[in-house]
């Protein structure tokens, strides 16, 4: 490991003057960048502890929302009663992620966050990772993908964007609040995470020295009928093969506003409108929900290992969508 110092501001300004650094990372649950330091792939020359920072409270927001400080534990936030009662899908996420013990360090807005399993990019030994090292190609194109992304990649990258909690907090239509060196703004989570395109390495639309200070849930008409599932290799601390996190709004047997988004499967959250359009209006069937799946993997594109994906996905938003439902009529 690096060199580096060491502040933990009790204030904001204090924050953002370390955190702006050229070679400065925030730290709060220190569940990702502790990892990355370790094993030589993150090496910052300066860590800016944030949790003495006052953004660890879950509040009513106007309207029936949640404003959910940026430092709130994923198991703290999990457990809240208002998300269980107003937000499911995102109690059943944060749930499925991790094990206990992480949760109870992880962060709202580390989570958001976190880095790629990709175990090219987590292998300094590995010098083609384009992610980690730009320009050097992607060794997950031709080595073993089965982990890897089948929507949103490009020929520069192809990792999978590792966060439950992301896709539903996606599929709820949440707003990230930021302050940083140009001052406050907020920002859709649905343009918080970005494409690899020919910038694998530029995974945010944060800018340097940006703090996500706390993340609103709005309340909609879909929030509370909302669901998570996930598929992977085993019930306890395993990142998903595949994921959907869907809201919906339902009347007359029928589908209304709908918010249909997909983890384990995209390079980032994968909201899927291709979906969303082929449920809205529709009833609730077998063949609906079949439709929807199709529509939701347009464009999937397998690699060696990892095609299989693709229909594991569909089948996972199909149980997903007979979960939130109670099933076909």
């Amino acid at each position: 490991m690096q060199p580096f110092t060491w502040d933990k501001p009790t204030d904001e300004a204090r924050a953002l003057a370390g955190g702006g650094g050229a070679n400065a990372q925030y730290i709060a649950g220190g569940t990702t960048l502790v990892d990355l330091m370790r094993i030589g792939v993150m090496a910052p020359a300066a860590v800016v502890d944030i949790t003495g920072l006052p953004y660890a409270q879950v509040e009513d927001a106007p309207g029936g929302g949640l404003k959910v400080g940026a430092l709130v534990p994923n198991s703290d936030l999990a457990e809240h009663a208002g998300v269980a009662t107003r937000f499911p899908v995102l109690r059943e996420a944060l749930l499925s992620g991790a094990s206990p013990q992480l949760r109870n360090l992880a962060t709202t807005g580390g989570n958001l966050m976190q880095r790629t399993r990709c175990p090219y990019f987590r292998d300094p030994a590995v010098t083609a990772c384009n992610k980690r090292k730009p320009g050097s190609g992607c060794a997950a194109m031709e080595g073993y993908n089965r982990s890897h992304a089948v929507l949103g990649g490009s020929a520069q990258c192809i990792a999978t964007h590792p966060s439950d909690m992301a896709v539903a907090m996606l599929a709820l239509d949440a707003i990230v609040h930021v302050v940083g060196p140009g001052g406050a703004r907020t920002l859709p989570v649905a343009t918080l995470h970005t494409l690899p395109g020919e910038h694998p390495e530029i995974e945010s639309t944060l800018a340097r020295g940006d703090l996500i200070t706390h993340v609103e849930l709005p309340a909609t008409p879909f929030a509370a009928k909302s669901h998570y599932v996930k598929a992977r290799d085993r019930a306890s601390y395993a990142f998903a093969l595949a994921s959907a996190g869907v809201a919906v709004e339902l009347a007359g047997g029928a589908f209304g506003q709908t918010r249909v988004v997909l983890g384990g499967v995209g390079t980032k959250p994968w909201r899927s409108l291709e979906a969303e359009a082929a449920l809205a209006g529709q009833p609730i069937s077998t063949a609906t929900f079949a439709k929807a799946a199709e529509a939701a993997l347009t464009g999937a594109v397998g690699k060696q290992f990892n095609t299989f994906k693709i229909e594991l996905a569909k089948r996972t938003l199909v149980r997903a969508l007979e979960e939130v439902t109670g099933g076909a009529k």
